[in-house]
């Protein structure tokens, strides 16, 4: 085991450190995070949060990127979009990589990789349940014997959005995980049938994911070889990470350089700084250089100060959407009614005009109201109502007692259940407070007691994936070409991304259906039916989506500001006291 891991410390050449950042160097770009990456293990990348996202882009290459001006996915490894072809029931996108694409000991990246890293995202043991979910309909790859850089996916099913997602995974060395190609003797249909029993009494298998679990790769991702520009040089929790600009990357030799290959920053600082006046205090003091997000009322504040000479502000309308969720496993709230009923105890009016400072827009649902394919604009976004919760929470079977409190009794042989709650969200974060306190207040005046629960981030998410929650906030976050809601709402992702632990067989036909659907124009008829079954179900339910708020020094250009999380293109900026761009 020693062996193994000394061996990935020198295929990556380096070890993190626990120095201090280059953050006094006018050549880095210095962002703001309000937490660590919760995991930067590749093939947890769907369950960790944003930050880990963004830190895992900048590690590993997948074979498609999205664009942020364009929001349209552009190819990242692969030359370009796959090509499609459909026969029966099965869809076959082929691809073929950039031939100037190596690992960082020069190999060249091949289909061998990708076939490789399907067959790490369905191998129990590791921790990749929610990628096998997402990523389960390709059944096999088939690689070119002529041009190993060549190859098409099997994908069972046909829908539009497969050629999409089917590049959005990253991609990992074969080379450096099994030297010795022994998982080349296990089909990738064969290892999605694997049960964990199996794999475990399988020596290969099992030896597989010990070498893939002693790497930690969660905490040091430089012990494995990447083929992107940067590497991760510095980690220390609660404080920064710190990447640096590989000397040569392969994308600089590819003439025009595309954006997606773009690599213009020396060094990406990620200052840790929960607090947002701390946050502030550091923009104007200039020891950091981006702030997305900011909270509307430092960014309005913040544009009528002085420091605003040296700052430059934007905005877009955003996919981020705060949301209200409930825990369907919860005795109270199993029921619709019930749900139904407390959602009318947000004034989402009064919150965007508050909270947001008006930069924030109602929606009925999941889809962006700005999305006039797929929006159901029959609907009416949820509105602030206690009479019509008191009218819900009786159809619901709730009476209300002398003492103001709800209960009810489901059958006579059962004791009273009592309506009492707690709310949980992330703590530190203004708009989940203010609608906390909203929330509670309303409940309140009806005779419902709410507890409020601020939890730290990482706790957060734990409590989620358990069910130890009864009502949360959360922040979601959407994009305009994907519309799978498996990962949130299917019942097969609860324990995973489903936090509501919502799902019914109607509900989940139907989330099956709109993945699947090719034709543009079923595809809006379903997704409207969708939002309406949600509103009604209110398993989840959306208060508004946020316009993005993005403060950065004015000596940056070339951000490329848009809706999409992270709101900007990191690797495209370009600083003007840097001598190298």
């Amino acid at each position: 085991m020693k062996q193994l891991i000394i061996a990935l410390l020198l295929l990556s050449g380096v070890g993190l450190t626990a120095c201090s950042p280059s953050s006094s160097s006018t050549h880095a770009v210095r962002i703001r995070w309000s937490s660590d990456p919760q995991n930067l293990d590749p093939l947890a990348t769907l369950t960790a949060n944003s930050n880990a996202l963004q830190a895992n882009n900048l590690l590993y290459c997948s074979l498609l990127t999205v664009d942020p001006k364009e929001q349209t996915y552009v190819p990242w490894l692969a030359e370009a979009l796959p090509t499609v072809k459909r026969q029966n029931s099965f869809t076959f996108l082929s691809y073929r990589l950039r031939k100037a694409a190596v690992w960082d000991d020069g190999r060249p990246v091949q289909g061998a990789d990708v076939l490789f890293t399907l067959k790490l995202m369905n191998l129990p043991g590791l921790p990749n349940e929610a990628a096998r979910a997402k990523f389960g309909f390709i059944q096999d790859v088939q690689i070119d014997t002529a041009d190993y850089q060549n190859f098409t996916f099997v994908c069972k099913g046909r829908s539009l959005e497969y050629v999409l997602s089917s590049g959005d995974f990253p991609i990992l060395p074969e080379h450096a995980l099994d030297p010795q190609r022994q998982l080349r003797s296990f089909s990738l249909r064969a290892v999605q049938a694997l049960s964990e029993h199996e794999s475990a009494a399988n020596p290969v298998l099992a030896a597989l994911v010990q070498r893939y679990s002693a790497a930690q790769l969660s905490r040091n991702p430089s012990r494995l070889p990447g083929c992107t520009a940067y590497k991760l040089t510095a980690w220390q929790s609660g404080r920064y990470l710190t990447f640096q600009r590989k000397a040569n990357w392969w994308g600089h030799k590819i003439k025009p350089i595309p954006p997606q290959l773009q690599a213009n920053p020396q060094s990406i600082d990620f200052q840790i700084i929960p607090d947002n006046a701390t946050s502030l205090l550091a923009l104007r003091r200039g020891d950091i250089d981006i702030y997305p997000m900011l909270p509307a009322k430092d960014f309005t504040r913040l544009k009528q100060s002085e420091e605003s000479q040296r700052l430059a502000f934007y905005t877009s309308d955003s996919y981020d959407m705060v949301a209200l969720g409930f825990n369907t496993s919860h005795p109270a709230l199993q029921d619709r009614y019930t749900r139904q009923a407390l959602s009318h105890l947000v004034n989402v009016t009064s919150l965007i005009q508050g909270s947001q400072q008006g930069m924030a827009y109602p929606s009925v649902g999941l889809i962006n109201p700005h999305d006039q394919r797929y929006y159901n604009d029959s609907l009416a976004p949820v509105a602030y109502a206690p009479n019509r919760t008191v009218a819900l929470l009786q159809q619901a079977g709730w009476r209300k007692q002398s003492d103001n409190s709800w209960v009810r009794r489901s059958k006579p042989s059962e004791s009273d259940q009592r309506l009492s709650l707690t709310i949980s969200y992330r703590i530190n974060e203004p708009a989940f407070e203010a609608a906390a306190l909203q929330f509670r207040t309303a409940a309140g005046a009806l005779g419902i007691p709410v507890q409020l629960q601020p939890t730290e981030a990482t706790l957060m998410s734990s409590k989620l994936r358990k069910g130890d929650v009864d009502v949360y906030l959360r922040m979601l976050y959407g994009n305009p070409f994907n519309f799978n809601f498996a990962a949130i709402l299917h019942s097969r992702s609860i324990g995973l991304g489903n936090y509501s632990r919502f799902g019914t067989a109607a509900s989940d036909q139907l989330i099956d259906a709109i993945a699947q659907e090719e034709d543009s124009t079923r595809k809006a008829v379903l997704l409207r039916r969708f939002q309406k079954l949600m509103q009604q179900e209110s398993p989840l339910v959306v208060l508004y989506f946020m316009r993005n708020r993005l403060a950065a020094a004015k000596r940056l250009a070339q951000l490329n500001v848009s809706g999409l999380k992270p709101y900007y293109y990191v690797t495209t900026i370009i600083s003007k006291t840097d001598p190298s761009n």
